[in-house]
């Protein structure tokens, strides 16, 4: 029996700015997996947000295409839920007026005990119970965090789009919320693509990590896949012995090869036109194109 295919293949994204000499990125390229949890990681000037808003159709690609379950992304959808860096609140309304408003969106012929209901299950879910009434004025920054998770999870979206929506937080608030998003997703299998600059967030949260060159024309030169156990915490991440060999992994590529390879200096980058599948501790091989069979470990 054959594989389900990918919720998710981008094929050779392109986005040029007008007047720029070249495209921001170019021939970028991956797929996600149902129920995967998959961050991107790169320095500024990358654009990991415009390709974020192109998954979200919120942008359009100069070339190249995305194909979310079976059907191209040409526009807005609420199969597609983004948190924001910055909550994104409409501040006139309450904490369920908010988580209520995308709720309406996407099945309005429900009645408003059945959207209340609905909407309650989610706040329950982020743990703000005893908020309802209260407007993003009167809430932290964390809190708001929360409103806008719970907001884009009650549509039931088939993706989950997040554009480091943890990065204005305190440490402790950041890392609470972190703890929130891993255990949804565990009880949701909610599919995600996440922008993050925390490399220790990515380890902890992704299944895999799609490391870009710089800009302009940055691409995806690895893909990483963790190898670290599923349930992990914060708590106790650290300890596997994979985790410095891929948190070394990833400052590496960060610090030195993204910038060689998007100067052109590595020799071992100008010989692949495909992202290496690297997976710390087992070894690494060049993808596969979009539709071809699953990698097999390398030792």
């Amino acid at each position: 029996m054959s594989a389900p295919p990918p919720i998710l293949q981008v094929r050779g994204l392109a986005r040029r700015f007008p007047g720029a000499a070249k495209p921001v990125f170019s021939n970028v390229g991956f797929t996600i997996e149902r129920g995967e949890f998959v961050c991107v990681i790169g320095h500024s000037g990358c654009c990991k947000t415009t390709i974020l808003n192109i998954l979200a159709g919120l942008d359009t690609a100069t070339d190249g295409e995305v194909v979310m379950d079976g059907r191209e992304v040409a526009g807005p959808s609420l199969d597609r839920g983004v948190v924001f860096q910055g909550h994104a609140l409409m501040p006139w309304l309450t904490v369920l007026g908010n988580i209520a408003f995308g709720v309406r969106s996407r099945w309005p012929e429900w009645s408003r005990a059945r959207v209340r209901e609905h909407c309650q299950k989610y706040i329950d879910l982020v743990h703000l119970t005893g908020n309802e009434l209260k407007r993003p004025s009167a809430l932290s920054g964390g809190m708001k965090q929360r409103v806008g998770i719970a907001r884009a999870f009650a549509i039931q979206p088939k993706m989950l789009l997040l554009d480091e929506p943890f990065g204005a937080l305190d440490a402790l608030t950041r890392g609470a919320i972190q703890d929130e998003l891993t255990r949804i997703c565990a009880e949701t299998h909610q599919t995600v693509f996440m922008i993050t600059h925390d490399v220790d967030e990515a380890i902890l949260l992704a299944d895999k990590i799609l490391l870009m060159t710089n800009g302009p024309e940055a691409r995806i030169a690895e893909v990483v896949v963790n190898t670290l156990p599923a349930g992990r915490s914060r708590h106790d991440v650290h300890h596997h012995p994979h985790y410095y060999l891929i948190r070394n992994h990833l400052v590496d590529f960060l610090v030195h090869r993204s910038k060689l390879l998007q100067e052109g200096r590595s020799e071992e980058a100008a010989n692949e036109d495909l992202p290496r599948v690297v997976r710390p501790g087992l070894g690494a091989e060049p993808a596969p194109a979009a539709g071809e069979s699953p990698l097999r470990q390398v030792k």
